[in-house]
């Protein structure tokens, strides 16, 4: 494996370590997570349900908690069921809970509403999608370092790294279709982004690969041909495998009990859309069991609920193990953690019953298009007179990329669309009726996102 020293390595050295600080680099690196403004802002950033429906439904804060709860668990489970490799790997619980901590810190207001709405008013300027938004956070925004971002080691950065290339290589040229003459005609179905990074943010990606093999450099980045879809990469770390494994975790099991709870979804198309499939798949102490669990589940009873809910989150977190790929010279990538194949089977009836019967709900996407419309508004708003209407401290950053003679062509555009991302949805609620409501009484506050 490469040195380890390459992977705890920071883009910028200088008092990254204070005098008496016993951390490791992965401690160090979820305490600038969890203290950065991106995290808080997670808080006011919709998840599911719409922020404001209720006091009770997880937001993006939420969700990123209980990912790192889960991926923390499935660290623990790999350590004590596959030892000697776990520790040859070294498997960091602290590197695994940075990870999905800051996994979703790059996704903007109105949840995917707000991701089309961007990737549309980006499309010529280098495109928008927000796991490439949270490396670009990461590496170039926030401000634990003057150019750095939050200045992370090398391996956390790998770790964040969900689509290893970029969107314009991503990008399939036969979906492409002409712009409608108004925002209000915009098919969400049209616009969903390539997921990968933005070619812009090249030299960071550059740098987290250095310890790699050429070898290794090219089959990471490898992608897939989709028909009727953009392209897809391949490969993550190992560390990603963790973390992607308990983001799906969270997002089927967790976010099905919002759903329960508010009444969303009935006992009888779960029972019809998953419950049913799920008996035919063998697997013990769940296909046996989900007739209890659908039991606790429905109960009406939080305490049997919350029961079922761990019930499920155990059998899944329990079934994971460390496999070997046989294509890579570095062991980060060339291990990842999977599920048995009936188990992946599985967990995907709870996260398509959570997207059919919730996600695609009515009330639930008309949300979505006025936060896409909301979006798309501010964003037309702010590109027309950028020096006017944008805050002092933004309208800086826009001035200097449009006269940095290293930066991209679309740099002040890609500084547009950090701004807006950067808002929570209550935010970007405000600012738009403080522009183009005449009788609001809405008031911006001092604090910019």
């Amino acid at each position: 494996m490469t040195n380890s020293s390459d992977w705890t390595s920071r883009r910028h050295q200088r008092g990254v370590k204070r005098d008496g600080d016993h951390r490791s680099a992965f401690q160090r690196d979820k305490a600038r997570v969890m203290h950065s403004a991106a995290f808080r802002r997670l808080q006011a950033k919709t998840q599911v349900l719409g922020i404001g429906i209720s006091d009770f439904y997880r937001t993006r804060l939420t969700h990123s908690l209980e990912a790192a709860q889960i991926g923390t668990g499935i660290a623990a489970q790999i350590s004590i069921k596959q030892n000697e490799l776990a520790k040859h790997l070294a498997i960091d619980e602290h590197l695994i809970e940075s990870l999905c901590l800051a996994h979703d810190i790059g996704h903007p207001p109105f949840g995917h509403g707000g991701e089309v709405a961007l990737h549309y008013m980006m499309s010529e300027f280098g495109g928008f999608e927000g796991n490439g938004q949270t490396f670009r956070i990461l590496t170039k925004l926030e401000t634990y370092s003057e150019n750095d971002g939050m200045n992370l080691a090398r391996r956390t950065l790998l770790g964040l790294i969900k689509y290893p290339n970029y969107i314009d290589t991503l990008k399939n040229p036969d979906l492409e279709i002409s712009k409608p003459h108004s925002h209000r005609l915009v098919k969400s179905k049209h616009w969903h982004p390539p997921k990968g990074l933005f070619s812009c943010d090249k030299d960071a990606f550059d740098w987290v690969m250095q310890p790699l093999s050429s070898k290794d450099k090219v089959q990471f980045s490898a992608y897939d041909a989709v028909v009727n879809s953009h392209n897809r990469t391949r490969y993550k770390s190992i560390d990603c495998s963790i973390m992607e494994l308990a983001d799906d975790i969270a997002y089927a099991i967790h976010d099905l009990e919002d759903a329960i709870v508010m009444h969303m979804v009935t006992r009888s198309s779960f029972e019809a859309e998953v419950v049913s499939h799920i008996k035919t798949l063998g697997i013990n102490g769940l296909s046996n069991k989900v007739d209890e669990y659908t039991d606790r589940l429905f109960s009406g009873l939080p305490y049997q609920r919350k029961n079922a809910i761990g019930a499920l989150v155990n059998v899944f977190i329990t079934s994971i193990s460390i496999e070997k790929l046989g294509l890579f010279d570095n062991d980060i990538l060339d291990y990842n953690v999977t599920f048995p194949a009936s188990y992946a089977k599985a967990l995907g009836l709870f996260k398509l019953f959570v997207y059919n019967f919730v996600i695609r709900k009515p009330e639930l996407q008309l949300l979505e298009y006025k936060g896409q419309q909301i979006v798309m508004e501010l964003f037309e708003a702010f590109y027309s007179e950028p020096e006017r209407l944008l805050p002092s401290n933004t309208s800086a950053r826009w001035k200097l990329a449009g006269q940095d003679p290293t930066s991209d062509k679309f740099a002040q555009h890609r500084v547009i669309a950090d701004y807006i991302s950067g808002m929570t949805d209550e935010y970007a609620t405000r600012l738009y009726n403080h522009l183009f409501l005449p009788k609001s009484n809405a008031v911006t506050d001092s604090l910019t996102p």
